[in-house]
């Protein structure tokens, strides 16, 4: 199985490197970052410095065993972050990518295959409801089953005025980071059974809205919406479903925005003056996704803010 080969060795030896039970701090990489730009999506093996998922000092407890689950958008950034602990935990792991993006999906699928689970890539792009259907049945009949959902793939766009934003961006910005939650989570219900959990990725700027992302904001508020109202809905039927709205985190997501200059200042206003690095905020998607950790706990949304207390 692979995850006897060499890097996961050498992982599971990182994990172990505190002496007497003492926990290693990371140190992350502060703002400011060096200037860069991309071309939509995005590509993480391009980024400077590269954003960190692999969480070494992570040690996985079984929480996820046997469990199976869906990522959209894991091809990269908190998407491969989750995955990789996800793995780490004991969950088969199947993931969406665009085609673009094919070569992060392949890095994901080794690192998800290195913490000695199965892996499966999938292309599609989840504005289609057709394709998230697919992208369902493709997972359930590789794995067998599917216990977790975590709807994560976004498309953001800053725009200085109401007036630069285009129809054609809102309705790539909804159709991305709305409709597609509602899709995917439609698809996926079916296969769904007591015990399961849906993750949501949404926003600070869900919650404090955001001068320059009006449709992105909108919708990451309405993922919040989205989120208490499902819980609710499926409270009797023993299906979780929560939400972590992280605060700016080093993807591909904004270099591929930005212009670069502002790209180097990226995190730079928080407390803590830098971005949240992925593997930062994946456990907090553990979390929600073990009945272990969080079987009292639905219809939440997690700020996770660098130090930041003023979100509602």
């Amino acid at each position: 199985m692979a995850s006897k080969n060499s890097a996961a060795t050498a992982k599971a030896s990182a994990r172990r490197s505190t002496s007497k039970g003492a926990v290693k701090k990371l140190e992350q990489p502060k703002s400011p970052m060096p200037a860069q730009h991309q071309r939509k999506p995005g590509q993480e093996h391009k980024l400077n410095p590269r954003p960190r998922y692999e969480a070494p000092f992570y040690a996985g407890a079984g929480k996820l065993k046997e469990k199976v689950a869906l990522i959209t958008g894991g091809d990269s950034g908190i998407g491969r972050a989750v995955a990789v602990l996800f793995a780490r935990e004991g969950a088969d792991v199947a993931f969406t990518f665009l085609k673009e993006e094919k070569k992060d999906a392949e890095e994901t699928k080794r690192a998800i295959e290195a913490e000695g689970q199965r892996a499966y890539a999938l292309p599609g792009d989840v504005r289609d409801p057709k394709v998230c259907r697919k992208l369902v049945e493709q997972t359930v009949k590789e794995f067998g089953r599917l216990d977790i959902l975590v709807n994560n793939a976004a498309f953001q766009q800053h725009q200085e005025t109401l007036e630069d934003v285009t129809e054609e961006q809102w309705d790539r910005t909804f159709k991305t980071n709305i409709y597609a939650y509602f899709y995917m989570t439609k698809a996926a219900l079916p296969h769904l059974e007591e015990g399961a959990a849906i993750v949501n990725t949404g926003s600070i700027t869900g919650l404090e809205g955001s001068k320059q992302l009006l449709d992105y904001a909108s919708t990451k508020g309405a993922i919040h919406a989205f989120t208490k109202s499902l819980a609710q809905n499926l409270v009797e039927r023993g299906i979780r479903v929560n939400c972590v709205a992280p605060g700016p985190v080093w993807t591909p997501l904004n270099p591929a925005d930005k212009k670069a200059e502002d790209v180097a200042q990226f995190g730079a206003d928080t407390p803590m003056k830098r971005p949240a690095q992925p593997e930062e905020i994946a456990p907090a998607f553990v979390y929600f996704a073990s009945e272990i950790d969080s079987s009292y706990v639905t219809g939440e949304v997690l700020t996770l803010l660098g130090g930041e207390t003023t979100a509602a």
